[in-house]
């Protein structure tokens, strides 16, 4: 899961990893925010480590730090592909147990 935090002010260096990875249980965090990240905030961000695609095997970092600006000049969100999302995500159901008959008539 990947959740997006948009926050109009600073936020403490020790709140935010509360604030996407511990409170929404997400496997990578987004924070944005409208002022850029302090060294504090991304030496935490960084501390927090990577999420590692259980298909891919890729890395990804675990929390993000985004200004609005950034996203505007086109920087990106680290994160899986739509595709690898979906082989993680959508997971095939176990074939019924149930032994199969014969069907019966509905007697239209």
């Amino acid at each position: 899961m990947l959740a997006l935090i948009l926050k109009p002010l600073r936020i403490l260096p020790p709140r935010i990893r509360q604030v996407g990875l511990d409170r929404e249980k997400a496997a990578i965090g987004i924070l944005i925010s409208l002022q850029p990240p302090t060294d504090p905030m991304e030496t935490e961000a960084a501390s927090v480590g990577f999420y590692e695609h259980k298909t891919n095997k890729q890395k990804y970092p675990r929390l993000q730090l985004r200004t609005v600006k950034e996203l505007m000049e086109g920087k990106g969100i680290e994160r899986p592909t739509s595709a690898a999302a979906i082989e993680e995500t959508f997971k095939k159901a176990p074939e019924s147990k149930k032994k199969h008959g014969e069907q019966k008539e509905l007697g239209v």
